[in-house]
């Protein structure tokens, strides 16, 4: 999809997508999608003692939140620390940005999620020891880490 005309609206003129799965739940309304575009802009609504995601990090990809309403408690490998209404946050690409934010209070925590794009994307999963290739060009494929092979492993032409 080409990001070709001015974007304007409120977070119910955005059509919504959501997942509730164990401790994740989250509500994510789209202004302004990743792919074709350098910059996606999100409405994020998670609800209480929920997370969006799991804990994890992306290799080229800035994330920043900018917390609208509710408070969270935002895990990185510095440390926890609280967020709440009026502050932002920002995830710098790679290992050193990784992140998993909670929403702590008894109303939802709603924030903008402003991420820059790359295609491909590789997110990390340091919990679960896993890998996540992202790319518009064929279907988005997880790995378990402990699944490295060599790089000609299956090459028909490297025996």
């Amino acid at each position: 999809m080409a990001f070709d005309k001015v974007v304007h609206g409120g977070h119910d003129d955005f059509a919504g997508r959501g997942i509730s799965r164990g401790a994740f739940s989250f509500d994510k309304r789209t202004a302004v999608a990743k792919e074709g575009t350098q910059l996606q802009v999100a409405f994020m609504e998670i609800p209480p003692g929920k997370s969006a995601f799991p804990y994890h990090w992306h290799a080229g990809i800035t994330e920043a939140y900018v917390i609208l309403s509710g408070t969270g408690r935002v895990r990185t490998p510095e440390g926890e620390f609280d967020v709440a209404a009026g502050e932002v946050v920002v995830f710098p690409p790679g290992p050193a940005g990784a992140h998993r934010m909670t929403a702590t209070g008894d109303e939802p925590l709603r924030y903008v999620d402003l991420d820059t794009t790359g295609d491909p994307d590789v997110i990390g999963y340091p919990d679960s020891g896993k890998t996540m290739a992202y790319t518009t060009f064929r279907k988005t494929t997880i790995f378990r880490d402990a699944d490295d092979v060599d790089y000609f492993e299956g090459e028909p032409d490297a025996e």
